[in-house]
């Protein structure tokens, strides 16, 4: 029996499934991980830690909003949004004219 293009001699063609491996953190080391940014975020280098943590919680949330969120993902964007907010006032108040010689 000859194969025709595109179709091997086999009945079952191979899975087109994931192809990646799954040896990735899963979502409760990435809400953790998360939740650490964020609390490291508050007193050294908020203004990359902030948006760390949001993207941590956000990926450990599975990237959607609906269904149940673990909490510490929920934590992680919530401090995660504040922390990069407070550091970006902090910021821009630092750049103002006032602040700086005479």
């Amino acid at each position: 029996m000859m194969a025709s293009f595109g179709h091997g001699t086999r009945g079952n063609p191979r899975s087109r499934g994931r192809t990646w491996s799954r040896t990735g953190p899963d979502s409760a080391t990435l809400g953790i991980v998360g939740v650490i940014c964020a609390v490291a975020g508050f007193f050294v280098l908020g203004i990359i830690l902030g948006p760390a943590a949001i993207v941590c919680g956000w990926l450990a949330m599975g990237r959607t909003w609906s269904g149940p969120r673990p909490v510490p993902a929920v934590v992680a964007v919530v401090l995660g949004a504040i922390d990069t907010v407070l550091a970006i006032v902090l910021l821009a108040g630092a750049a103002t004219w006032g602040s700086g010689v005479i």
